[in-house]
């Protein structure tokens, strides 16, 4: 193992250490170490990060991503070896832009819900049925809701326990009495169809195994066309995406906020806790990020009394 190799997983082992859990960078990183390895060098110099960075291509964002993975070791890298360069800020940015997220209404959320009940066999229908309504209803990562166990549900206290997600960070969030009824129709369509006893995973693929990304985005994609919200071409519409449920859990509980006339303000760390959020910042942004919500925050500002949200 070369000296750069054995650098890599110490600073892997590091960031993890700390809650990062450093999936897809390990993996870049790793492919960094071979290709500086393959070079001859025995450190990292913007000449071979700038090359390694563009070699593969990809979009401006996935570009920005391979630099920023090389930026952060050479950072780390240069307390252990001077000759490691530090790369500059500047090197292939990624841009501030972030896209509007297209936000699902009640409508889209039931034609989506409807389409799932299409799909063969009937446990993969009842899975992403549920799987739709779940993150609809929480806002949950849709990864959390592919890593819950059948064990994470408090059937009781109408709770659902998020482990080690995001940061490697746990919650607890509170479930309205229509999702408990969800998720236990789901368990007995699990017993119904010989289910019951495919491991501890709460939600199935039709193999019985947990989800993975793999099975649920391409279904996904496949279902928003059969519920007649696919992008037309050219269209300015934003794109749907799995994801979009977050944002739009989050875009209705503030629009929900601002329109009740109480202190959006003050129940901010409210959504960021039950959203998994480490930094407010991350939600603050839903304000700037969907018209309706600045316009909402605009009026609260220009109101008599001078109150602000």
């Amino acid at each position: 193992m070369t000296d750069l190799r054995r650098h890599s997983r110490d600073y892997l082992d590091l960031r993890r250490a700390l809650g990062y859990k450093l999936a897809g960078e390990g993996r870049l990183l790793a492919d960094l170490v071979g290709f500086v390895d393959k070079e001859g060098a025995s450190t990292i110099t913007t000449a071979l990060a700038a090359t390694w960075t563009t070699q593969a291509g990809g979009s401006a964002a996935y570009i920005a991503r391979r630099m920023r993975v090389a930026r952060h070791f050479a950072r780390y890298l240069h307390a252990l070896d001077p000759d490691t360069e530090v790369l500059a800020d500047g090197l292939f940015p990624a841009g501030k832009h972030r896209p509007i997220p297209y936000i699902f209404s009640a409508d889209d959320v039931g034609a989506l819900m409807a389409a799932a009940r299409t799909l063969e066999p009937a446990i993969r229908a009842a899975t992403f049925e549920t799987l739709i309504g779940l993150l609809a209803a929480t806002g949950t990562r849709v990864g959390e809701a592919m890593a819950l166990d059948v064990g994470d549900i408090d059937w009781p206290g109408h709770a659902l326990a998020v482990r080690e997600s995001k940061y490697a960070k746990s919650r607890e969030i509170l479930l309205h009495s229509s999702t408990i009824d969800a998720l236990r129709t789901y368990s007995a369509a699990k017993e119904r169809l010989g289910h019951s006893r495919c491991g501890s995973s709460l939600l199935i693929s039709a193999r019985g195994s947990r989800l993975s990304h793999t099975t649920v985005q391409p279904t996904f994609r496949h279902l928003g066309r059969l519920a007649g919200l696919e992008k037309p071409p050219g269209s300015a519409q934003p794109k749907i995406h799995i994801h979009c449920f977050r944002h739009s859990f989050a875009v209705d509980t503030l629009i929900a906020w601002y329109r009740d006339g109480g202190n959006v303000a003050a129940r901010m760390p409210l959504l960021s806790t039950y959203l998994g959020h480490v930094d407010p910042r991350a939600t603050y942004w839903y304000v700037s990020g969907v018209p309706e919500l600045l316009a909402l925050a605009a009026q609260r500002l220009q109101t008599a009394d001078g109150t602000r949200p």
